[in-house]
């Protein structure tokens, strides 16, 4: 029999099109938020499922739908200000819990503080569950098993193509894409978790032919690979969504820890996300979406810098990725469970054939020639 699924957040853009990907594979989630007329108007439209009403940040609220081995999955962000009661309601439950979130200091904490709790409690936490940051943990994977003995470095690049005209990115990413952009992040450098400011590196990789800049940020790849590969002495993930600002947010990353110790100026960047995000709609252009690629790329160094493998992986644009791999995933962990408990990455929880199984199912797959 499988586990409930329940899922915060399917009123809004990324929450909605999970609960569509969830109801096209037949499961059954509990649509759970604070908005009953908009939670069974949801519901309605996907075929009549339950919904509940719960607050996302009232821990106890949210403890009271879900029990042992249940599936608890959250695309309710910013997460670092929203996301925390979820975690501790699935951890004291003993639920497998599952999240939306790009957010690197909200990933950090969940693989520091909370995964040692839900070993104790047997919960099974998978933040960053979607694009951010399946596929790049599956392309290292991937070509570290093909690279064998000797890898010591694997650089992993997110990249997207064919973006139409308008608005490519919900509110609820610009947020956090602008968060990021502000804060401190880390990278696995020298074989330990070291904090550096967001864009601290900068490098071009080979995407769709072209050269593409992209700068560090921080992952689930930092906490997935060097389990897999424990002589990776080097793990740095790049994000090259900025096209040649690429090169600006680099040399912005110079003076963020400065900017840091400046009275104010966390507020004053504060105010001007907001201001750019009330201007942004919920929904990103259809228009835009349409024509849009994915591309992921992880190549595996030895340490005289030799490149021992290369994986590229594409996919859809990034929403439908996100969707599919929560659905993906909470029906695989309500039906058969998952392989452990703690704070896990994909490959840990799946297996990587299985895990490279249900990402080909959600659309990413290995771009031509690779």
């Amino acid at each position: 029999m499988s586990a409930r699924i329940v899922l915060f957040g399917a009123t809004g853009y990324t929450g909605g099109r999970t609960a569509e990907a969830m109801a096209a594979r037949g499961l059954q989630p509990v649509l759970a938020g604070r908005d009953p007329a908009r939670l069974a108007a949801a519901a309605e439209r996907l075929g009549g499922l339950e919904t509940a009403r719960a607050d996302v940040t009232d821990e106890g609220s949210v403890a009271a739908l879900v029990g042992p081995g249940d599936v608890l999955v959250s695309t309710v962000g910013p997460f670092v200000k929203l996301g925390r009661p979820a975690v501790s309601a699935a951890v004291d439950a003993g639920a497998i819990y599952l999240d939306s979130t790009g957010e690197p200091p909200f990933i950090r904490e969940v693989f520091e503080r909370r995964g040692p709790a839900a070993e104790r409690t047997g919960a099974t936490l998978l933040t960053a569950f979607g694009n951010d940051y399946v596929p790049g943990v599956l392309a290292g994977a991937l070509a570290l098993r093909a690279a064998g003995e000797g890898a010591t470095r694997v650089d992993v690049g997110y990249f997207i193509t064919g973006a139409g005209r308008g608005q490519a990115f919900s509110r609820g990413t610009l947020r956090s894409v602008i968060g990021v952009a502000t804060e401190q992040v880390y990278a696995w450098r020298d074989g330990a978790l070291r904090t550096e400011p967001a864009g601290a590196r900068l490098r071009t990789f080979d995407v769709a032919g072209r050269p593409r800049p992209g700068v560090t940020i921080g992952g689930t790849e930092q906490f997935a690979l060097p389990r897999l590969a424990p002589g990776l002495r080097t793990a740095d993930v790049y994000l090259g969504w900025f096209g040649a600002a690429s090169h600006a947010v680099h040399l912005g990353s110079r003076v963020t820890p400065w900017l840091g110790r400046v009275p104010g100026t966390s507020q004053a960047l504060a105010a001007m996300a907001g201001l750019l995000t009330r201007t942004a709609t919920e929904a990103p252009s259809a228009e835009a979406l349409a024509g849009m690629r994915s591309h992921f790329v992880a190549e595996v160094f030895d340490d005289t810098g030799t490149l021992l493998a290369r994986t590229r992986l594409t996919a859809p644009e990034a929403y439908t990725i996100t969707a599919d791999l929560l659905a993906w995933g909470a029906g695989r962990a309500a039906e058969h469970g998952v392989r452990g408990s703690g704070a896990l990455d994909p490959v840990a929880a799946f297996g990587l054939d299985e895990l490279t199984a249900g990402a080909a199912a959600a659309g990413i797959v290995p771009a031509d020639g690779s």
